[in-house]
């Protein structure tokens, strides 16, 4: 599937990647919402292909591996992601990707919270754009927590900002 969506390295960056599926379901905790089967495999090749063919002057591996923690990240608990990266990190010791830039989003997502009345709180921003990250790759995805967990700010935080980015596309095309 890698080397179908465009991957020169594709055998090797495959087997790294049945490693880190295997590693992570074997070592981080049980939960019924983490997916480390065919069907979550097949979403992260497709997103790596999407991510490479927009950046096609990026290492491959960096691709892969941005593509498997915006899959992956948002759904993981608070204590299996350093364990996740540490898997990453193991896997890929000479690769250590830059964080995508977010740019207008960022820009529209303040306004859309400060428009609230709601205070920039950078876990709160890095949820909102996990949820977006969400979206892009899964048809469809539940948002799970303690209630006042702000579930649904973030969804309505996200909503707002995608609105207001798509109104300012028609007006000004220079988004």
């Amino acid at each position: 599937m890698l080397g179908a969506e465009g991957f020169q390295g594709s055998k090797r960056l495959s087997e790294k990647m049945v490693q880190l599926y295997k590693l992570s379901s074997e070592q981080l905790s049980q939960q019924k919402h983490y997916d480390f089967g065919m069907r979550a495999v097949k979403s992260v090749l497709v997103m790596a292909g999407t991510l490479k063919r927009a950046n096609l002057d990026q290492d491959e591996r960096d691709v892969l591996i941005r593509a498997m923690k915006d899959a992956n990240v948002p759904k993981f608990l608070a204590q299996d992601l350093p364990l996740f990266l540490a898997i990453v990190q193991d896997l890929f010791p000479e690769n250590n990707p830059a964080e995508p830039e977010y740019g207008e989003f960022m820009v529209q997502l303040k306004e859309s919270i400060a428009k609230a009345g709601l205070q920039e709180h950078p876990p709160f921003l890095n949820k909102v754009k996990q949820l977006h990250e969400t979206f892009l790759v899964r048809f469809g995805c539940m948002l799970v927590g303690f209630t006042g967990s702000a579930k649904t700010t973030c969804f309505k935080m996200l909503a707002e900002t995608m609105t207001q980015l798509r109104l300012k596309e028609h007006k000004d095309p220079v988004y």
